[in-house]
This record gives structure tokens, C-alpha cells and sequence, in this order.
């Protein structure tokens, strides 16, 4: 029998964002708020907001399709599916099992990881603004 090295390997990336976008001057006609306010505390201009039918699942179901079609992937490639939220869908199950399901990716294992600010990594992440 022949040792074979198991490896994971990122093979292709996908995103999806809600429709929606506000802009921090938006939100000031609703908050007592103003853009300059919002970004000098935390960098942000402008938020996705999800609508109707949106939700982290489909979100994240439609970015695993990008991530399967720019590394030239089928559903039965796939081996494993971490899916890390802050918002899951429910408790249980957990959302990356619907992901699962959603993109038909019957081999794979599939779980969430939900630790909120430590579950991610930031970039450009103003100190102690998670």
C-alpha cells in the first residue's frame, strides 16, 4: 500500500452581498446620526442590508456557487463546508447543512463555526472594534 499526503487547498473564492445598500447619510435621515460621526468611529460608509428572501444561507449558498465555478468544481467535489456567522439561519441545523443541500454537495461534511468576533479574521480592523 502507498502513503498518500491528504491535503486541503483552497481552490476558488465567491462573495454575495444583500441587494440593498445604505449609506451612512440614509441612515441619518432615519438615526440622529451623520456620516462623519459613523466614520470617523468605525471606517464605515455605507452597510448591506437584507431583504425579503435573503438571508445568511442564501447568501452564503450563492457565494459557494461563485467559489465552485471559479475553481472549475462540481457539487460532488466538494469534501467540507465551514460555514462562519455571527447570524446563523437557526440553531440547528446548523445553515451550512442547508448550504449543503442548497448546492447539492451530498459528500460533504458541514458544520458552523459561530464565534462571532474571534470566528474571523479582520483586515484594516480598527483596535478593539469588533
Amino acid at each position: 500500500m502507498t502513503d498518500t499526503i491528504r491535503r486541503a487547498v483552497v481552490l476558488g473564492c465567491g462573495s454575495a452581498l444583500p441587494t440593498r445598500c445604505v449609506t451612512n447619510a440614509e441612515l441619518a435621515e432615519t438615526v440622529d446620526t451623520s456620516d462623519a460621526w459613523i466614520v470617523e468611529r468605525t471606517g464605515i460608509r455605507q452597510r448591506h442590508i437584507a431583504g425579503d428572501g435573503e438571508t445568511t444561507g442564501t447568501l452564503a449558498a450563492d457565494a459557494a456557487r461563485k467559489a465552485m465555478a471559479a475553481a472549475g468544481v462540481e457539487p460532488d467535489d466538494i469534501g467540507l463546508i465551514v460555514l462562519a456567522t455571527a447570524t446563523p439561519d437557526q440553531t440547528f441545523p446548523s445553515t451550512a447543512s442547508w448550504v449543503q443541500h442548497e448546492i447539492g454537495a451530498k459528500n460533504a461534511f458541514a458544520f458552523d463555526v459561530a464565534a462571532v468576533c474571534s470566528g474571523f479574521l479582520l483586515r484594516s480592523a480598527p483596535p478593539n472594534r469588533c
